[in-house]
């Protein structure tokens, strides 16, 4: 028997060092257990991650989070990084459409606009699908909200129509989420938005009300589109760097290079076994993806195996940094969301992160930027076609090409000062349609198992915001 505490129900061990490993061992110290926290990689955050490239310290995972509540801002806050919360230029996005690209309008959620007349908007849809959106507020709102589950394409198309769904929410939805919207839980990836279209009788107002109901809770107007997020200065790694230091400081034991092995559930509670230890949990969490976390508790909660949920897409971001001065104008603002129609780009979305950043433009100097470009989309075709499955060199070469087309400035291999891939595989959990029910069915077997916590992104939904708050409350439920 390896190292383990022996007071059964003071000790808790957290399998998985992600962001919500780190939250959930947070919280556990500060309430009095003795926690350990085994994390299989060497590297702490999961996709909150960090890498040196061209001598810059860069995210190379998330480098932002949503606004749309206060959770990371409050978490960062007891951090003590309040005084590094951003927020990005005021620049905002871009869409790349099939006959050329256009400010991405101030549309809300997941690409849905509010007022499907507003000019910008209108740019992007035409009369004809303007007019069809606009038929919204005219359909009973029983329309896209009586059927127990659905898709986000199908309560688009039923009801603002083709034109919404393939110019404004496939891009967004593809940038955000790296899938189809086709196969995405709309419950899931936009919650409440089906409740609010039911109070409010209409898509458009359900989207103007989340939207006001952001704006209030974040003190912001009408902000440009890609802006409706905030980041830390330094990058979002240092949030993870901060959270490390203080479990640390609070007597919280991490190890790294632990890969958990088995799960066993004991008359005293549950038995971890990693790396040759076997570590004793009177409370144990499990933060790993969804397909790693039930292939580890199946053992002991059979009924768990027909709850697996589908592995997340392989995403690949390909970070340049190049020294192009011409880039210093922000061609295309902080950035550009790629539509899936469009012939000859094969990135999903361009971040032109100098831009979006100001700290981080301060701290690359005068023409010299910054972009990381992702692919992958994970539209339920073999991972193995797909742009993200290319190897290092292929995606540079189409990194060149596509942010050539997409910045409308020539970047050649001579102006690259240093890059780097970076695969995420299954890291962005995948909320098909039917996720949501998936997940309560989970919830409810895991609170059955005395003791027993499960958190991460494949229950939460995707974002840090997402992660933040419902690892908090999980947590606290426990407690």
């Amino acid at each position: 028997m390896g190292r383990g505490h022996t007071q059964p129900g003071t000790t808790a061990v957290v399998v998985g060092g992600g962001i919500s490993g780190l939250l959930a061992a947070r919280e556990l110290t500060k309430a009095g257990f003795a926690v350990t926290v085994l994390e299989a990689s060497d590297a702490w955050g999961g996709c909150v991650g960090s890498h040196t490239v061209a001598g810059l310290e860069l995210d190379s995972g998330a480098e932002s989070f949503a606004t749309r509540s206060t959770a990371v801002a409050d978490l960062a806050r007891d951090l003590g990084l309040g005084d590094n919360i951003v927020a990005p230029h005021p620049g905002g996005a871009w869409v790349q459409l099939p006959d050329g690209a256009q400010e991405l309008p101030k549309t809300g959620v997941l690409g849905i606009p509010a007022n499907p007349w507003d000019p910008e908007v209108r740019r992007s849809l035409g009369f004809a699908g303007s007019l069809r959106a606009s038929l919204d507020r005219y359909l009973p709102a029983s329309l896209g909200t009586s059927a127990e589950l659905t898709s986000v394409s199908s309560l688009v198309r039923l009801r603002m129509g083709k034109r919404v769904l393939e110019r404004l929410v496939s891009p967004v939805v593809g940038g955000v989420h790296s899938a189809d919207p086709g196969l995405l839980d709309v419950d899931m990836v936009a919650p409440g938005l089906r409740a609010a279209l039911r109070k409010h009788g209409s898509l458009a107002a359900a989207v103007a009300s989340q939207r006001a109901a952001a704006s209030r809770q974040n003190g912001s107007g009408t902000a440009k589109a890609g802006s409706a997020v905030g980041g830390l200065k330094g990058g979002m790694n240092t949030l993870v760097s901060a959270l490390v230091a203080e479990l640390r400081s609070l007597g919280a034991i991490l190890v790294s290079g632990a890969r958990v092995e088995s799960i066993y559930r004991g008359g005293r509670g549950w038995q971890v076994y990693a790396a040759g230890t076997t570590y004793d949990a009177g409370r144990l969490v499990v933060a790993l993806d969804g397909p790693a976390a039930v292939g580890l508790l199946e053992g002991a909660l059979p009924e768990l195996s027909a709850l697996r949920p589908a592995a997340g897409p392989l995403v690949s971001l390909v970070t340049l940094v190049v020294d192009v001065p011409e880039l210093d104008s922000r061609p295309r603002g902080t950035g550009i969301l790629v539509a899936p129609q469009t012939a000859g780009i094969e990135a999903k979305a361009l971040t032109h992160a100098t831009a979006k950043w100001d700290w981080l433009a301060q701290e690359a100097g005068p023409g010299t930027h910054v972009l990381r470009l992702s692919y992958g989309r994970g539209e339920g075709a073999d991972p193995a076609s797909s742009a993200a499955a290319l190897d290092d060199d292929a995606l540079f070469e189409a990194a060149l090409r596509d942010a050539s087309a997409l910045l409308t400035v020539p970047i050649a291999r001579e102006d690259v000062l240093d890059w780097d891939v970076v695969r995420w595989a299954g890291a962005l959990p995948f909320a098909a349609v039917g996720h949501k029910l998936r997940v309560a069915e989970v919830r409810r077997i895991c609170a059955g198992a005395d003791g027993l916590t499960v958190v991460g992104g494949w229950l939460a939904g995707n974002g840090l915001a997402a992660v933040v708050a419902d690892t908090a409350a999980q947590i606290e439920a426990v407690l």
